[in-house]
């Protein structure tokens, strides 16, 4: 059921200079979709400066379903998801990071979700035994509450990377750097439903962490300020019908 021309599920992976991480993370990718549903799998190699992009050109020698997008310079993880997903083929989206932290084994329950109720636009991965430094783990604390506090969106971790939406109504949100953290709030905003399901955090497979912290702290004050005010300017969702 993997090597489809008609995907119904892309899978979309932003990496940056995660070359030791890839054949793993792809493997097991397979291993939870193959023959459970027809599936591709977009990597989006941001700007990598080692051996990345040489390791997916030879593993798209092996996987007819693995496809390679790359951004000449870095942008971000938030322009590398919205590129995999705009060249996505399939109506249904993932997306999870490159640096095997993310199980791919959820995936399904994920899926499940999603395509049991048209009126979920989005599930998100709610981590649980996280796995990261004291420093760490005491910012995303604070950042989780204050943006639930602003947003109210009901989520209690938006920075997992493990999602699934629906293709169509991600590519109707207003796009900015930092977006992949205000999903939740953003479909919300658009009037779809948010479900979640709890997945288990691992430990980094190699290398270390590219997007830091910086542009997650000091930018996402200003980017939540401009989210809420997108939520409080948008009035009500058209219920739209013809004939």
């Amino acid at each position: 059921m993997s090597a489809n021309d008609n995907p119904a599920v892309s899978v979309v992976v932003p990496v940056r200079n995660e070359a030791g991480n890839i054949a793993p993370l792809i493997a097991e990718i397979a291993a939870a979709l193959d023959g459970k549903w027809r599936f591709e799998v977009v990597y989006v190699n941001d700007g990598s400066s080692d051996g990345t992009d040489a390791e997916l050109k030879r593993l798209m020698a092996l996987h007819p379903w693995l496809r390679r997008i790359r951004h000449e310079v870095s942008c971000g993880q938030s322009a590398a998801v919205r590129t995999g997903v705009a060249a996505a083929r399939a109506p249904l989206i993932v997306t999870l990071d490159g640096d095997g932290q993310n199980d791919p084994a959820f995936i399904p329950a994920l899926l499940g979700v999603l395509a049991g109720d048209p009126g979920i636009g989005l599930v998100a991965g709610q981590r649980v035994g996280r796995k990261a430094t004291g420093f760490k783990k005491l910012q995303s604390r604070i950042a989780n509450a204050v943006r639930g506090a602003v947003l109210r969106d009901g989520t209690r971790d938006t920075g997992c990377g493990l999602k699934a939406f629906r293709r169509d109504v991600f590519l109707r949100l207003p796009y900015f750097d930092g977006l992949h953290r205000f999903l939740p709030a953003l479909v919300r905003r658009e009037g779809f439903a948010i479900g979640y399901v709890d997945v288990i955090d691992r430990q980094r497979g190699h290398g270390t962490s590219n997007y830091g912290l910086w542009d997650r702290l000091w930018v996402g004050i200003l980017d939540l300020i401009g989210v809420w005010w997108l939520i409080r300017r948008k009035k009500r969702t058209p219920q739209i019908s013809e004939g």
